[in-house]
């Protein structure tokens, strides 16, 4: 199964950075940004966390709560939060199963058939957890439209 638009989003039950459990009704009652990155500490995955940050009042804006997900350990990710001062959910896939649910999953990352990632994606969720908008690139180096990201949390309730 993967997530697809107008679909209940694939349910998860993650480690966060705080090594706190997260599930997905967690979420419920809200719009929620899920952004599938490939790793901590990495160039566009820095930048990709900190223009969240760096324009965190655009998403609140629309009330729309933001969840980071990569395969790094939590104390990765804790650490990336905490350098990179983001203030938003991260939470770990470290066994794949997420990322691969949702479809956002690289199993051959960087042309590496022992290495995998999660793919760089966004999934928009409305407040009873329909997917509502889905975006999967197969180029990580590739970031998102945060600006039709906005737009489209926008339209959801």
């Amino acid at each position: 199964m993967t997530a697809e638009i107008g679909k209940p989003a694939p349910d998860f039950s993650l480690v966060g950075s705080d090594l706190k459990i997260r599930s997905l009704k967690d979420f419920a009652g809200s719009k929620t940004l899920i952004l599938f990155f490939p790793g901590a500490f990495t160039g566009v995955c820095t930048k990709e966390m900190c223009s969240i940050r760096d324009n965190i009042s655009k998403y609140n804006r629309v009330k729309a709560k933001v969840v980071g997900i990569s395969v790094d350990s939590p104390f990765s990710l804790a650490q990336f939060a905490k350098e990179n001062n983001l203030t938003f959910e991260l939470l770990s896939d470290a066994n794949r199963t997420v990322s691969k649910s949702y479809g956002a999953l690289h199993e051959n990352f960087i042309n590496i058939s022992t290495l995998t990632a999660s793919k760089r994606a966004a999934f928009i969720l409305d407040s009873s957890g329909i997917v509502r908008y889905k975006w999967i690139s197969e180029d990580p180096k590739v970031e998102p439209d945060y600006e039709k990201l906005i737009s489209e949390l926008g339209k959801v309730s």
